[in-house]
This record gives C-alpha cells, sequence and structure tokens, in this order.
C-alpha cells in the first residue's frame, strides 16, 4: 500500500513550475501516490491565491487523509491569515495520522498550531526546493523523509563545528523541541500564536539575513525573556549571509553565537542539519525529545511520541 502525500501552497505562489514538477515526479518515482491541490498553482499577486483560496487549501489538506500533508513552497504568507486558520480541524487531521511537513514560512503555521493545540508537525523539506532541486533530491534529506513516513524515525544527530569541540551539555530530558525560521518565529512575539515553551530546545535557522539582523532577533527573543526560560539553544542553517566588506570587520555569524553565550547560561548548539540547505533531517516541532552531546557529537532523540503515538509514553532514552 503506497503511502499518500498531498502537496498544498500555504504560502507564496510558485516560481518555478519546473523544480515543482521535478519534485512532484521525484516523489511519485519513490512510489508515493502523490495528490496534488487544486490550487497548488494558484497565483494572486505574490502569493499562491488570494487568502481565502489558500486557507481552503490548508482545509483540503486536513481533511485529505493522506499520510503527509507536504507544502510546495515556503516565501510569506501565512502569517496573515494566522487569525483564520482551522486549528481544530488541522490538530484532528494530525490526531488521525496525517503528517504536516515544511520548513520557512511554514513556521508560521508550526507555532501557532502548537500554541492552540499542542499538534506535533514536523520540519522538513518543500517539494519544490528539496524534492525538485536541480541536482537531483539529497540523499540524507529523503532517507529522513522515508523514516518519517515509515513511521521509522526515532531521532538525529550531527557533529558540531570544530570551534565548539569544549562545549558541555548536560543531558536533556523531556523538553519540547520547537522553533524553526528565525524571522518568522520572532515576528510572532506578543501574539497568542507564540508558543509559551518553557525548558524546551528551541531550533532556529535562516537565509539571507546579515549577521546583525540575526543578533538583532536573537536579542528581541533574549529580552523578551525566551531564551533564558529554554534547556538549549540549537542553531541550524544560517545561508546566505551577506557581511559587509571592510565595515563589519570581525563581526560575524561566529560572534554573534559567541556573544550569545556569553549573555546566555542556557547551552547553545550550533551545526543542526536543518535550514535553507539541500542536506535536511525531519524534526518534530511540539515532540518531547532528549538532548545529549559526547565531545563534537550531539544526539537528539524523539522515539515514538510523534502524531498518533501521543500516548505512548515511553521515551527513547539516547545512551
Amino acid at each position: 500500500m503506497s503511502k499518500h502525500i498531498y502537496i498544498f501552497s500555504p504560502s507564496s505562489s510558485i516560481r518555478d513550475k519546473a523544480a515543482f514538477r521535478r519534485g512532484v515526479a521525484r516523489l511519485k518515482a519513490l512510489g508515493y501516490e502523490v495528490e496534488v491541490d487544486e490550487a497548488a498553482l494558484a497565483v494572486h499577486q505574490r502569493f499562491a491565491g488570494d487568502d481565502a483560496t489558500r486557507l481552503a487549501s490548508i482545509s483540503r489538506a486536513a481533511a485529505s487523509g493522506a499520510d503527509i500533508a507536504l507544502i510546495a513552497r515556503g516565501g510569506y504568507g501565512l502569517t496573515r491569515i494566522l487569525d483564520a486558520i482551522p486549528y481544530k480541524a488541522v490538530a484532528k487531521a494530525i490526531q488521525r495520522g496525517t503528517e504536516f511537513v515544511g520548513l520557512s514560512d511554514f513556521t508560521a503555521l508550526q507555532c501557532a498550531l502548537l500554541a492552540k493545540t499542542g499538534a506535533v508537525t514536523w520540519a522538513g523539506p518543500a517539494v519544490g526546493e528539496d524534492f525538485g532541486a536541480e541536482g537531483g533530491a539529497d540523499d540524507i534529506m529523503e532517507a529522513c523523509f522515508d523514516d518519517l513516513v515509515s513511521g521509522q524515525g526515532e531521532g538525529t544527530g550531527w557533529r558540531m563545528p570544530v570551534r565548539d569541540a569544549g562545549l558541555k551539555l548536560k543531558p536533556v530530558h523531556d523538553a519540547t523541541l520547537w522553533g524553526g525560521n528565525l524571522c518568522v518565529l520572532t515576528s510572532l512575539i506578543g501574539t497568542p500564536y507564540f508558543p509559551a515553551v518553557e525548558k524546551g530546545v528551541l531550533f532556529i535557522e535562516d537565509t539571507n539575513e546579515h549577521p546583525y539582523r540575526i543578533e538583532r532577533m536573537l536579542e528581541q527573543l533574549r529580552m523578551a525573556g525566551v531564551l533564558a526560560k529554554q534547556r538549549a539553544i540549537v542553531f541550524g542553517q544560517f545561508t546566505g549571509m551577506r557581511k559587509v566588506p571592510g565595515y563589519d570587520r570581525g563581526f560575524g555569524f561566529d560572534a554573534v553565537v559567541d556573544r550569545l553565550r556569553a549573555t546566555l547560561k542556557v547551552p547553545v548548539l550550533t551545526g543542526l542539519p536543518f535550514g535553507h540547505v539541500q542536506t535536511k533531517v525531519l524534526l518534530p516541532v511540539g515532540a518531547k525529545v532528549e538532548l545529549a552531546a559526547e565531545g563534537r557529537d550531539v544526539f537528539m532523540v524523539w522515539g515514538h511520541q510523534h502524531g498518533h503515538h501521543e500516548h505512548d509514553h515511553d521515551h527513547a532514552q539516547a545512551h
């Protein structure tokens, strides 16, 4: 019985139609039954259809009964419809076994859903950028996606950069994993859609942001009291950073991380393979995780607690 994937466009319109077609073809080649939402290719201004159209597509994804509801692409568009999203219907769909997967702008829906219902979604690939990548889809990403679809995924691991070799981390148990795109996340502070997660593991990524903008967003999260309440902050990939030659001097991404470490008691880890990069893992937003490190090697484990296994409280322990 092949697994059913429902593709929908809740954010920006698809600009690279060739990549989208490649992505759909790749998913079919992997043996999935692929259903594309009727408005997936809609265009209104910069959006994939007007607000009502995109809201309807989210409702259709929730009603699809698919194993996976996968976004066509990110961009911008969910923030402006957060007040109208049918959160109960989406949470019910997740309870029935549909896993919602996406990244970037999708962070807005993921955070709002977590804040409103506690439902778990997955930070992961989009159709066009990832499955439709010009050089072919990434092996690790596809393996992680297959793990999710087959119910095998129980965690992930990565090596931190050499400069973090001396970092000490006390093992973290039973902490809620949350976060996503830093810019989208920060824009939700002070709204009902910002999850009030305490003692969590907050992961962040972003693209095309100058290091000072990254620091400014982190400072907002810090001064709002969000960062000090976490058990760990995990940096994913920050891509497309443009420093100003001859002006930024020693101020770059490393300086941002170092300053955050100096101002926070909470451990700050780096190198998580997630963000606007081809090689990305899938992460259960809102699930309980264990986090441990040995030297530069970090292990994050979530066991069987996502979606329809939420009654299963046998936490997998990372040994």
